[in-house]
């Protein structure tokens, strides 16, 4: 943990009496679950200080980790501290007020692109920015407070980003950290019902999947879900976004793709996924980015979603050639 970051980030904290917290638009586990643990943390270890969330959209999905603070007027943010979680660029800022803040903390986990905070603490290591949180509740854990509300929510963010403590980037940390979240209480039958229990339209939706999941020469499984089939089967962007993990245990296929129509008439979302095999670097050429083993794009057309495909393909082919040990 570089303590040196984390401990100027509390510093900063202390100094600031009214503290506005961030994440990225189109909010996974990670970005709410380490945002709203991180504001618990900071309203049970501060009461005196005013501790809100900002932020333009949210998640169904996630709803069950409670509501969100409507927005202020730009004054509101004036003298403020801004403090960004869980994201790696100032563009992906869900709500871009955050510009007028006084001073601003970004904290986050993915590849070091653009330091835009005036106080950066970034590890790239961490299995998730929620990870982060538990260390630095840990840290600090002589100046910080922790209840099982917050505990709950930075565990949603652990096992939502680490595929349920499955990817390459958990370590042991991760794990003692987990548990330390655990033994405040987490009640993870009510927590794992809501993060993986379905409605039949999705069951239904996931024999679709199956029945249309498309391989190429090299092993890069893809498919592609417009807005006809999200309402056929009556899915949310969310939801549907879903499929990609569907393909995450072909033999043989080291990269899934999953292309989700936006809805807007201009956008194909990507959800890029691999084992052993870097794929952010391609994700950056389609107006995206991520981690090594999880990115996502964008791509405005089915040619140049093929093209995505064929590059890919190229790059596995590339992989399996120059590597032994992949299934």
């Amino acid at each position: 943990m570089n303590l040196t970051a984390a401990r100027d980030v509390l510093e900063t904290i202390k100094k600031h009496n009214r503290i506005i917290i961030f994440r990225h638009f189109r909010p996974d586990g990670d970005a709410i679950g380490s945002t709203k643990g991180l504001q618990r943390i900071l309203q049970l270890s501060f009461p005196e200080k005013e501790i809100i969330l900002q932020n333009c959209d949210f998640s169904d999905y996630l709803a069950f980790l409670g509501d969100e603070e409507a927005l202020r007027d730009d004054a509101f943010y004036a003298d403020a501290l801004g403090i960004v979680v869980d994201t790696a660029t100032a563009a992906r800022i869900s709500n871009q007020k955050f510009t007028l803040c006084k001073e601003l903390v970004k904290i986050d986990h993915h590849i070091d692109v653009e330091a835009y905070g005036d106080h950066n603490w970034v590890e790239e290591e961490r299995s998730s920015s929620s990870e982060m949180i538990a260390a630095f509740y840990d840290a600090f854990r002589d100046e910080l407070k922790i209840d099982v509300e917050a505990a709950t929510a930075i565990y949603v963010g652990m096992v939502t980003d680490s595929g349920r403590f499955r990817f390459r980037s958990v370590s042991g940390d991760t794990m003692r950290l987990a548990g330390m979240l655990l033994d405040l209480g987490v009640d993870t039958d009510h927590l794992y019902a809501n993060l993986y229990m379905k409605e039949f339209e999705e069951f239904q939706f996931q024999g679709y999947v199956l029945n249309h999941i498309k391989i190429t020469e090299n092993g890069v499984a893809y498919l592609y879900i417009d807005n006809a089939t999200k309402e056929k089967y009556g899915l949310s962007y969310e939801q549907a976004s879903a499929c990609v993990s569907y393909m995450d245990s072909i033999k043989n296929s080291l990269i899934w793709i999953a292309f989700i129509d936006a809805g807007n008439g201009t956008d194909i979302r990507v959800r890029l996924r691999s084992r052993f095999v870097t794929v952010n670097e391609l994700a950056a050429n389609y107006e995206g980015g991520g981690h090594a083993c999880a990115s996502g794009a964008t791509v405005h057309s089915k040619k140049q979603m093929m093209e995505l495909v064929a590059e890919a393909d190229k790059l596995l082919g590339a992989y399996k050639k120059e590597n032994e040990g992949w299934l």
